[in-house]
């Protein structure tokens, strides 16, 4: 969890809501709700792969958190009729720990890696023969333990399957393994609507188009956001109204989760004002800015920086980070000739 972050707003997964957000999650790939090119081309491999009756491809997913790398995962194993281990980049250590779930494996079965970018080196160099060979080499002592030996291990024919919100961290050797490559992007709000409308009918919550809508279009482009705030509008509307999720009513209830029309929240409104501000608009360094609103860099490149920059009130450039005309209209200032014509050396 970031600091300084409303949990309603974050799009990484929180521990206490895994459960939930699973009996959200669809049952079949024709059942997830956009990403249209993405799911044609894993469409496609899958059939392919079934035909000939071999391994899928190794696949990576990359993009913001929250838009469903995980679910497509878990999707393409029951299409594929495969068996599935989940694991994450942080938690692995050293290549012991991968040798338990390779060396498990059945023929055709899927191995998941969230955050693949956070492999240690050591574990990176000991996929590549897993990933290229299907062995790997398992050091074990010879004789008292003085000296180390590796012996080769082979391996059913595996799929791995990669996810990151940070694909420039990835080595280019690692990024060359895959052969399946697919970038998933910030859903437009019809999608989002059809997504809440799903799940509003799972959990038995009454809604109307508007109030759906309404959801939506603040829901930062982000399913798991846009789950997180029905239920917290379904609690509003259970206390204070009738029950029923109306555009009155989630206008209402996301006004007192101080989720705008834009779905910003406080850190949004913190860094772009700091911008603005402090530092007149920019440009200023991605380090600086964290500096000033007390956030880790890392957070405001890999969380908040893709959804404003997608949202038009944030500009990257060779010099640093531009506060948008659209970012000073939004918060109430006029802004600056400098922003409403950038210059073509700063794009």
């Amino acid at each position: 969890m970031t600091r300084g972050r409303p949990q309603i707003t974050t799009p990484e997964a929180l521990p206490d809501e895994r459960s939930a957000e699973t009996a959200l999650r669809p049952s079949r790939l024709d059942e997830f709700v956009g990403q249209a090119k993405v799911k044609e081309s894993l469409q496609i491999a899958i059939d392919a792969a079934k035909h000939r009756k071999e391994p899928l491809d190794h696949a990576l997913f990359f993009g913001p958190p929250g838009l469903g790398k995980t679910t497509l995962a878990l999707l393409m194993a029951k299409e594929l009729g495969v068996g599935i281990r989940t694991t994450s980049g942080p938690v692995l250590e050293r290549p012991g720990d991968l040798v338990g779930m390779l060396t498990s494996l059945r023929a055709g079965d899927i191995l998941f890696i969230d955050e693949v970018h956070r492999l240690r080196p050591a574990l990176e160099e000991f996929l590549y023969p897993a990933m290229e060979e299907f062995r790997v080499d398992v050091r074990v002592a010879d004789g008292g333990g003085a000296r180390a030996q590796t012996i080769p291990m082979a391996l059913e024919r595996f799929t791995l399957i990669g996810a990151t919100t940070r694909f420039g961290l990835l080595t280019p050797p690692m990024r060359a393994r895959f052969g399946l490559i697919e970038r998933l992007h910030y859903y437009p709000p019809d999608d989002i609507a059809q997504i809440l409308t799903r799940s509003a009918r799972i959990l038995g919550v009454p809604t109307d188009p508007a109030g759906t809508t309404e959801i939506a279009r603040r829901s930062r482009g982000t399913p798991r956001v846009a789950n997180r705030l029905l239920k917290r509008v379904r609690d509003y509307a259970q206390v204070r109204a009738d029950g029923k999720i109306t555009a009155a009513v989630a206008a209402e209830a996301l006004k007192r989760l101080d989720v705008d029309e834009f779905g910003l929240d406080d850190m949004d409104a913190r860094i772009l004002k700091a911008i603005i501000e402090q530092f007149e608009g920019g440009p200023v360094g991605v380090a600086t800015v964290a500096a000033a609103v007390g956030e880790d860099p890392g957070t405001l490149e890999e969380v908040y920086e893709p959804f404003l920059m997608q949202q038009g009130f944030l500009a990257r450039t060779p010099r640093g980070r531009c506060a948008t005309a659209s970012a000073y209209r939004h918060f109430g200032f006029p802004p600056p000739k400098s922003a409403e014509q950038p210059s073509i050396f700063e794009s």
